[in-house]
């Protein structure tokens, strides 16, 4: 049997190359950044590692509006919460 092989994709906060399994998929819903973790919500996604340091990374540059196109302001607040919430 062949075995399959996930997709690498690249975050946006630290700019390293990851399986698809250890990243969290972030997407855009009424101009708020909200994670996919199970990576079935539509439209385009962007790949962060859902930690403090990468998400921290990926706002000081910029990144959520470049990866996901848009050009409009986006709002982090869901996706802080998810990545820096304490309860599992």
């Amino acid at each position: 049997m062949a075995e399959t092989s996930n997709p690498v994709r690249t975050c946006v906060g630290c700019r390293k190359r990851a399986t698809v399994v250890d990243l969290l998929r972030v997407v855009v819903v009424a101009g708020a950044l909200v994670p996919d973790p199970r990576r079935v919500l539509p439209g385009r996604g962007a790949s962060l590692h859902p930690t403090a340091e990468c998400l921290r990374a990926a706002e000081r540059r910029r990144a959520f509006p470049r990866a996901l196109r848009s050009s409009a302001p986006l709002e982090a607040g869901p996706l802080r919460d998810h990545v820096l919430g304490t309860s599992s």
